[in-house]
């Protein structure tokens, strides 16, 4: 899942709760203060207004609290610069932390903490020069020496954390003065910079505690309960100048009525990740703004190599030739997305759009499917949950695309909780959702042997080897060949049905300002709450 965009979605722990949520979480009641909840169908089709006021969003305004609408998060919740459990988490990491480098809204890699960042000849050193003068939120100034504690904090070996696998190859460190930092790697590394970009390796204090979360972000924390809000305030000690807001609030919520309703309520200023069914209904309100950005996040079917049918490749896929992508892309996401082919990593430079694109094909996969002993069909288990915004209606698609090659889907629907409890990364056939990443970085994340989430099971000596050859390469033309060699693989071997790429689609009120379309995936302008104000009428 964003796991991963990510990122997620996209860079991220699947760390599952292991208990209930739902007496932390608003209720509808709680919410709205009314008797009877409404749904969101109903609310929107009452909610036609005659007129809002009107608001100038020409120049930022200082003050005021953002209250920001968010479903997914549990008990599991956290704050710690290093773990990501679920969008709550992100949103906080983005917020309270950054790294030496980020991805911007087109996804290209910007400068943060580091003022350059440069590899060697053979890509077995890479020099960061720190930004002067950064300060963290409680005012000591941030070095060379807490750059390696955070990057040691990351790889520890008795406690790993999310980004851990892509430091695997990290040897050491060392420190070149207050404000410049070396990377030593034991094999070249040629695209270290992109995890260097991710949400998971910024940069905490040598002494860091996340009982007491210090970090460099625009926001410092001021209250947090877990599965029910946070509270983030501005970092006086803020480097990159002062944000517009005051403070941000943000509120999960324990379904996607519930998070509507308190959009079209007033309880809440913006919503991520809106169902893109309600997208048009919710525009046509005049109060509304609709944020769509087109994104490489995806919403995958996870198929387990290793347990059958799906230990069999024909099944796989005859699997994937069910599909009816297009539909999927109507259906599932009312057209806010574009199909995919079985292939993650659509904004990656080196993305193969040359291989054909896979298309629906139920007589061949009936012909695999018999090949590989099942002529008269099949039927497995699929489980399902509102993981993220139209998994569950994509599973309820597949399910009646599958019927016309003979294979019953059962769907089993599960809460979020239980989903990433105990048994994720062990259902033979699911889903999962990632955010906006490239070739290799997602592949440490999720094929290779000591990835944290490795939903398919998939191991393979070639694929290792294939991701070391992209390290290695420092030759751009020659690493885009690896790459495609690479992604070849996973189009006719893998075990994810890679339908499509998602819009990213959020909600807000019309008086928010700030808010930009991002590649990222990452809902919210990549919950980049720096650059947010609330405009007066």
């Amino acid at each position: 899942m964003a796991h991963d965009n990510g990122t997620s979605p996209a860079a991220r722990s699947r760390e599952g709760a292991s208990r209930s949520h739902t007496d932390r979480t608003f209720s509808r009641r709680q919410l709205l203060g009314t008797g009877a909840a409404l749904s969101s169908a109903g609310l929107l089709s009452a909610c036609g207004v005659s007129a809002t006021p009107e608001f100038d969003l020409s120049k930022p305004v200082k003050g005021g609290r953002l209250r920001v609408g968010l479903t997914g998060g549990t008990s599991a919740d956290t704050v710690d610069a290093h773990v990501a459990v679920n969008t709550t988490d992100i949103c906080r990491m983005h917020n309270m932390y950054e790294g030496l480098l980020s991805r911007g809204p087109d996804y290209e890699v910007e400068y943060r903490l580091a003022t350059s960042v440069e590899p060697n000849d053979d890509a077995t050193v890479w020099t960061a020069k720190l930004r002067e003068g950064v300060k963290f939120s409680d005012g000591r100034e941030m070095t060379s020496e807490d750059v390696i504690a955070s990057y040691e904090r990351i790889r520890n070996p008795d406690d790993p954390k999310t980004s851990a696998a892509v430091l695997a190859t990290l040897d050491f460190m060392k420190a070149k003065g207050p404000y410049e930092v070396e990377f030593h790697f034991k094999e070249p590394n040629s695209i270290f910079d992109d995890p260097m970009s991710g949400y998971t390796t910024t940069i905490v204090p040598k002494d860091y505690d996340p009982e007491n979360p210090v970090g460099t972000g625009p926001f410092m924390l001021k209250s947090f309960e877990p599965a029910l809000s946070t509270v983030l305030e501005r970092n006086p000690h803020y480097w990159d100048g002062t944000p517009h807001l005051d403070e941000i609030e943000l509120l999960n919520f324990n379904d996607t009525d519930a998070v509507i309703n308190a959009l079209l309520s007033n309880q809440v200023d913006c919503v991520a990740q809106i169902p893109v069914s309600l997208a048009k209904v919710i525009e046509a309100d005049e109060r509304m703004r609709l944020l769509n950005s087109k994104t490489g996040m995806w919403l995958p079917f996870t198929m387990r190599v290793d347990k059958k049918p799906f230990d069999d490749e024909r099944v796989r896929q005859a699997f994937r030739l069910v599909v009816d992508r297009e539909q999927m892309i109507n259906q599932v996401l009312s057209g806010f997305g574009q199909v995919g082919n079985d292939m993650f990593g659509v904004y990656d430079p080196d993305y193969p759009k040359q291989f054909p694109q896979r298309r629906r094909d139920v007589e061949k996969a009936k012909q695999l499917l018999a090949e590989a002993g099942y002529p008269d069909g099949l039927t497995v288990e699929l489980v399902t949950a509102p993981i993220q915004s139209g998994t569950v209606e994509a599973a309820q698609v597949f399910a009646q695309q599958a019927r016309d090659a003979g294979i019953t889907v059962k769907i089993r629907r599960v809460d979020t909780t239980t989903f990433f409890g105990d048994n994720y990364l062990k259902w033979d056939f699911a889903q999962s959702f990632w955010y906006t990443r490239n070739f290799a970085p997602q592949a440490d994340q999720c094929l290779m042997d000591n990835s944290p989430f490795n939903e398919t099971n998939w191991a393979s000596d070639k694929t290792d080897d294939i991701i070391k050859r992209i390290q290695a390469e420092t030759d751009p033309e020659k690493r885009r060949k690896i790459v495609q060699e690479g992604q070849k693989q996973q189009y006719e071997e893998g075990g994810y049905i890679i339908w499509g790429f998602a819009n990213q689609v959020d909600a807000y009120q019309k008086y928010v300002g700030g808010l930009t379309e991002s590649a990222t995936g990452i809902p919210l302008s990549s919950f980049r709450f720096r650059d947010v104000w609330i405009a007066k009428a």
